[in-house]
């Protein structure tokens, strides 16, 4: 073996022609003249000066003495009176069902049994808060409160 019969292991990469009819010439891919052809084009997009000029969202908003859990809404026990008959169970769904509470979020919210009026019939609850004197008032009647 001589050297004239020596082969390259890869072959030459074949060089880029510079000027018409070449690769990259002239212009080098950049198309004609104006800001993206020349040297250190760094245009930004549009949408981005957009989005840098939305208000960032920091705390709660504007509404900072909005409390963040929700209150429970209030049903009276003149209401359970009137609505109710004796030996019926009462809970938020029921209620909703009925048409007493109104929804919040798609779901029936959560209850607190207040005591204006007075009960006279033996009423359950399940899944309300009860205050005190509405408690003692319903002990009083014969109901119970889960």
């Amino acid at each position: 073996m001589q050297l004239n019969q020596l082969k390259r292991k890869t072959k030459n990469k074949k060089r880029g022609i510079v000027g018409r009819g070449g690769k990259r010439g002239k212009t080098s891919g950049r198309g004609t003249k104006g800001q993206n052809a020349r040297a250190g084009n760094k245009r930004r997009p549009e949408f981005r000066d957009i989005i840098k000029k939305l208000p960032k969202m920091r705390g709660r908003g504007r509404n900072l003495n909005t409390p963040t859990q929700e209150r429970p809404v209030a049903v009276k026990l003149s209401v359970i009176e009137t609505h109710f008959s004796a030996g019926d169970t009462v809970n938020p769904a029921i209620l909703f069902e009925r048409g007493l509470i109104r929804s919040r979020h798609g779901r029936a919210p959560k209850v607190t049994i207040v005591s204006d009026g007075e009960l006279t019939k033996k009423i359950s609850f399940s899944k309300c808060r009860v205050t005190a004197s509405a408690r003692g008032k319903i002990d009083k009647a014969g109901g119970t409160v889960n």
